[in-house]
């Protein structure tokens, strides 16, 4: 197992980190649930800042869940909450959020946290909203299993 990358206690950044095989684990989690329930996805890892570190595309998945998992796992992210939050706000008449750039009100992106702490963020698209946040959630637990 790679040791865990620390930082230094002043640092703004969080202490703890995703590497490539957290990533991989992720991806590789979300997928092979995707594939067991025979769904097309695409599927974004973000860093605690909401940027990029891992995506996969499935054969047949549509071009824009592209765009809609990365908006995901961004917004899960930087908000460190379950997409699925804003999806009720929004349902509830809470239109605000709407001029938010970059967002996604969407359930199917939700934050990683790790020892208490926001890493980052798995973002999921191509099914039912639900189907999106089941997928992300199987891509997190591929990754708790590996941390143990």
């Amino acid at each position: 197992m790679t040791p865990r990358r620390e930082r230094p206690q002043h640092a703004m950044n969080p202490s703890r980190t995703l590497d490539e095989h957290d990533v991989a684990a992720c991806l590789a989690g979300a997928t092979a649930h995707a594939r067991q329930q025979q769904w097309k996805l695409s599927i974004a890892v973000a860093d605690a800042g909401g940027h990029l570190l891992g995506f996969v595309r499935q054969d047949g998945a549509s071009p824009l869940s592209a765009q809609i998992a990365l908006a995901k796992a961004h917004t899960a992210a930087l908000s460190r909450r379950e997409t699925r939050f804003f999806e009720e706000l929004l349902a509830a008449g809470r239109s605000g959020f709407l001029s938010v750039s970059g967002m996604s009100l969407l359930e199917g992106g939700i934050p990683i946290v790790l020892g208490g702490e926001c890493v980052g963020g798995i973002g999921v698209s191509g099914a039912t909203s639900p189907q999106d946040a089941e997928a992300a959630t199987s891509g997190l637990a591929a990754l708790l299993e590996r941390q143990r």
